[in-house]
Formats: structure tokens, C-alpha cells, sequence
């Protein structure tokens, strides 16, 4: 399963996770910094992603048309990338599960 970052997260976390979650990227890797959240939304489902946000649209979105792509939503609020690469670890098993199942479209991380 592969991860993609969006532009509220670090793309520091790309080498932090890139073991557990191989073909993880950061929207910059793919020129989608200036792109709205509907392109960023079509480039993952064509591009087989999970969208990993901070931001709520991408929570409603899924919310509202299902998958995919599927979403994770971070609700860390201010923190340090080292502490959402750690959720992220930690929750790897949580987001594999995520990832097979097919009738869930958004998952919810806290710290």
C-alpha cells in the first residue's frame, strides 16, 4: 500500500515510513504543491494512493463518495514530523487492515 502525503505534511515523512509503506511520496514528487484537492483526489484513486492529510476536506471527501482513494486522517493537530512518522509506524498493522478492507473509506489516527 502506498502512501501520499499531502501538502500540510512533511515530506521528510516519505523516508520515515518508506520501509513499511514501499512507493510512498509526497504530493511535491509529483508537482502537485499549486493543485487543488479534487486533482490531488483524482491523481491517488488513478494512481492507487492512500491520501494522508491533516486537512478535513480530504475527510469529507471520502465521507461523502466513498473509495477510492481511501484517506487517513491525521488528528494531531501541531507536532512534530518525527511524532506522525511514529503513529504511523505504530499504527502500521491498523493501516494494512484499512488498506484490505473494502467497504471503509477513512481512517482516523490520533496520538
Amino acid at each position: 500500500m502506498k502512501l501520499l502525503f499531502d501538502q500540510n505534511l512533511s515530506h521528510k515523512l516519505v523516508p520515515s515510513v518508506e520501509s513499511m509503506f514501499p512507493g510512498s511520496r509526497h504530493i511535491r514528487d509529483f508537482e502537485l504543491t499549486e493543485s487543488n484537492d479534487e486533482d490531488i483526489w483524482s491523481f491517488a484513486r488513478e494512481n492507487s494512493f492512500i491520501v494522508v492529510s491533516k486537512d478535513t476536506d480530504f475527510m469529507h471527501r471520502a465521507l461523502l463518495r466513498g473509495h477510492p482513494p481511501k484517506v487517513i486522517h491525521l488528528c494531531v493537530g501541531n507536532c512534530a514530523t518525527d511524532q506522525i512518522a511514529h503513529l504511523l509506524q505504530q499504527r502500521g498493522d491498523t493501516i494494512g487492515a484499512f488498506a484490505n478492507d473494502r467497504l471503509e473509506s477513512l481512517l482516523s489516527l490520533h496520538l
